[in-house]
């Protein structure tokens, strides 16, 4: 297995780093004629050739993966799954709003579009394996629920495991170009760690309807999840 050099790599500047690394790196593989199978430089080496923190290399890295670019092999490395260019790289979408408000009114929109029909096709797709990791999430967001009153990263761990069980990696593409404005639900918005709390008990019925292969039913408890999200967004706002 043939590790690639990292000559064609160089500094940055400060600014857009997350972005600039994106670029180089595809850029990079490009160049270099990589191919799938092929390991890319360590994290140290990325660091050193573009002068980046490993905190923006691993942001990186996260990225590729959830785009389906590349995989990470504990104790092995970070392997190239399939090529990219610079040009088909996409970063994330920008809100242009100036109140939390409208902001998460507008990413609402989108949710609806996407996490309805994905309810419906986790439903119509699902495996076992599928079933078994959404009830893991699902449990233990109503632990973390019950015990702390809230739980915003367990249920956005279950969406995305409704996500994966649509068997389509575009949904988690998808996501990935609008994460930062995603997680601004979970992130007890309005410093309101009640937010949507209401709709905690709609997601066991989710499950169940995805559990029983029920599409119609899934999107009907999805639809109701998020009608409390933007009732929650109106209300907390004022």
């Amino acid at each position: 297995m043939r590790m690639a050099p990292t000559d064609g790599l160089s500094p940055l500047p400060p600014a857009d780093r997350v972005e600039s690394v994106m670029r180089a790196i595809a850029d990079f593989i490009t160049r270099s004629g990589l191919g799938p199978g092929a390991r890319l430089p360590t994290e140290r080496q990325m660091m050193e050739a573009l002068a980046v923190g490993r905190s923006t290399v691993r942001e990186v890295i996260r990225k590729l993966q959830a785009l389906g670019v590349v995989e990470s092999r504990k104790g092995s490395g970070t392997y190239l799954l399939r090529p990219i260019s610079a040009d088909a790289v996409h970063m994330p979408l920008v809100i242009d709003t100036a109140t939390l408000r409208d902001r998460l009114l507008q990413t609402l929109d989108v949710r609806r579009g996407l996490e309805v029909e994905a309810s419906a096709l986790a439903a119509l797709r699902r495996t076992e394996e599928d079933l078994a990791v959404i009830e893991e999430k699902l449990d233990r967001m109503e632990h973390v629920h019950l015990t702390k009153h809230t739980a915003g990263r367990e249920d956005l761990a279950m969406h995305l495991a409704i996500y994966d069980a649509t068997q389509n990696p575009l949904f988690r593409q998808l996501l990935e170009q609008m994460r930062e404005a995603f997680e601004s639900f979970f992130d007890e918005p309005f410093d309101r760690p009640d937010f949507a709390r209401r709709s905690f008990p709609f997601h066991r019925e989710l499950f169940n309807a995805i559990r029983d292969r029920n599409p119609d039913l899934a999107r009907e408890k999805t639809l109701a999840i998020l009608a409390i999200t933007e009732e929650d967004i109106k209300e907390m706002s004022r």
